[in-house]
């Protein structure tokens, strides 16, 4: 069985697909168990991912990366994904928010902060939600206040990827408190994690996801240059929006890897178990189940692929991100809970692969915007 093939796949794309799939095989999958009970840091794996040059190579060639479209990194994301989610989440957000400075920000700012990362000797992160802000983008309160030629940062972020492990990231605070204009009140900088001010850790172990580190980052008065601004003062919000159209794609092939993983795990399962005097999936209500689960994955994925078309062409491409989004994460909680229900009491043992499928799928619903407010978006921007 083989769910991700490359024929929805752009044939420019088939040579990066092929190099994640063998990159997975040798490196992702061998190694998946043993950091997500252990909960460490894929060091190891990261600098393989380096080596092999499928890490931050979305950046231009300009820049040091390989200039990799949507459509690569997303062939890319279904293949580390299946592999295994946490160590896939560790190897992306290495450049996390660096699409936001080599698109807006200046050659200086690129050749500082974008190029180390492209080379492998930097990693980024990406600081926007807030201890009691997630979705509200124009309600986050972190503060950048002007004070001669620097900003000077208060507040709180937490859920940031690299928040400890990070060189720098790239935060979206305040800078203005206009009633009349919500989303112009926000920008986007560039903050070394080692200023001054800048203190972060880690945030309590996770169920899923182990082996990808988030952070709880506190700001006291914390000081950057004003040229660290990416763009102009208020541009945060829009910058932040046109970002997060193509990470939902990314997210959506988060979502097909992890559903690719849950069906592939629940038929090898229900074609190997005997029951009753035969194999499992001789019952007919078990092959309904994997019926079902084969239609959902493969509607969920020829949305995921339209929508990369829509958002590199920029056709509404809010409306189909968020359905893209929101389609393949949710196929992925369910297909990976029929797997667990197919594999019954083994389901819950901790060494099974469904049971560590089942507790990563839960996440990619909640995290680059919740569902519910992706549907906000597919109800608010419907053609």
């Amino acid at each position: 069985m083989e769910l991700l093939d490359d024929s929805i796949v752009p044939e420019h794309a088939h040579d990066v697909k092929a190099e994640a799939r063998e990159f997975a095989r040798e490196h992702i999958k061998p190694n998946a168990q043993e950091y997500f009970q252990s909960g460490e840091y894929p060091e190891e794996i990261l600098e393989a991912g380096r080596d092999a040059d499928l890490v931050a190579q979305d950046i231009p060639e300009e820049w040091g990366g390989r200039g990799l479209d949507l459509a690569q990194l997303l062939a890319m994301t279904e293949e580390f994904y299946r592999a295994d989610a946490g160590i896939a989440l560790t190897l992306q957000l290495a450049s996390f928010g660096c699409e936001i400075t080599y698109e807006h920000g200046t050659d200086e700012q690129c050749e500082e902060y974008i190029r180390p990362v492209a080379e492998g000797e930097q990693r980024s992160g990406l600081a926007v939600s807030e201890p009691d802000t997630g979705s509200d983008l124009a309600g986050m309160q972190t503060t950048a206040e002007k004070d001669g030629d620097e900003y000077v940062i208060n507040g709180e972020k937490y859920w940031i990827g690299n928040g400890v492990e990070a060189d720098w990231i790239t935060l979206y605070a305040r800078t203005g408190d206009d009633d009349d204009n919500r989303y112009g009140n926000h920008s986007m900088f560039i903050v070394p994690t080692d200023t001054d001010g800048y203190d972060a850790e880690h945030i309590p172990e996770k169920m899923a996801m182990r082996a990808s580190k988030q952070a709880h980052i506190e700001f006291d008065d914390c000081r950057i240059p004003e040229e660290n601004l990416i763009g102009s003062e208020g541009d945060g919000f829009m910058l932040l929006a046109d970002f997060f159209n193509h990470g939902r794609v990314a997210v959506a092939g988060h979502g097909l890897g992890i559903a690719a993983a849950a069906i592939e795990e629940a038929w090898e399962f229900t074609h190997d178990r005997e029951e009753f005097g035969k194999t499992i999936s001789d019952f007919q209500a078990v092959q309904h189940g994997l019926a079902d689960m084969l239609v959902e994955f493969e509607s969920a994925r020829t949305l995921v692929w339209r929508a990369r078309e829509k958002v590199e062409t920029q056709d509404d491409a809010g409306y189909w991100a968020a359905m893209a989004k929101t389609k393949a994460t949710e196929t992925a909680v369910d297909v990976a809970e029929q797997g667990m229900q197919f594999h019954g009491g083994r389901s819950i043992l901790d060494e099974r692969r469904i049971a560590r499928v089942y507790r990563d799928a839960r996440i990619p619903v909640i995290y680059e915007g919740a569902n519910e407010i992706q549907r906000n978006l597919i109800y608010g921007q419907a053609p």
